[in-house]
């Protein structure tokens, strides 16, 4: 598998999301994404890419992507990720450690910015095309960004 980094321009995203603070804890994650999902199904709402990132050190967010109209409520926010320029890869997990990916990316980065092809990272999230823990897709193809402010 190849593993490459390159820049993108992402599109807004409107998303429902969920933020809690504490460790990070896969089990409160997947239950977060859960309870996510269910408010989008009883909703009737079209989902599209699902979004995890960290806000700060020990604050957390999961996100669905909408299609359709929706408001905030039951506790979920519906928010939207503005549009700009990403630093991101492509990657399958289970072939490459995540671990790699992200000080790849990051030292990557470093040199962009020295070289005055990149700004500073304001923003870093994951991106899966469905559930990653019942689509093995999702889970092949996870995409880490790097949002990016002006050079």
């Amino acid at each position: 598998m190849t593993v490459d980094f390159e820049y993108r321009s992402s599109p807004a995203i409107r998303a429902a999301t969920l933020t809690w603070t504490g460790p990070w804890n896969e089990a409160k994650i997947r239950a977060q994404f859960r309870r996510v999902a269910g408010w989008a199904k009883s909703q009737h709402l079209r989902t599209g890419r699902w979004i995890f990132r960290e806000h700060s050190m020990g604050k957390w967010e999961v996100g669905i992507e909408l299609r359709g109209s929706a408001r905030s409520g039951g506790g979920i926010r519906v928010r939207t990720y503005p549009r700009g320029r990403v630093a991101r890869v492509v990657f399958d997990p289970d072939v490459v450690s995540p671990r790699v990916v992200y000080h790849g990316l990051n030292d990557w980065l470093k040199w962009q910015r020295k070289e005055k092809k990149a700004g500073r990272v304001v923003a870093t999230r994951e991106l899966y095309a469905g559930d990653p823990w019942t689509d093995a897709k999702a889970w092949a193809r996870t995409e880490i960004q790097f949002v990016l402010g002006a050079r």
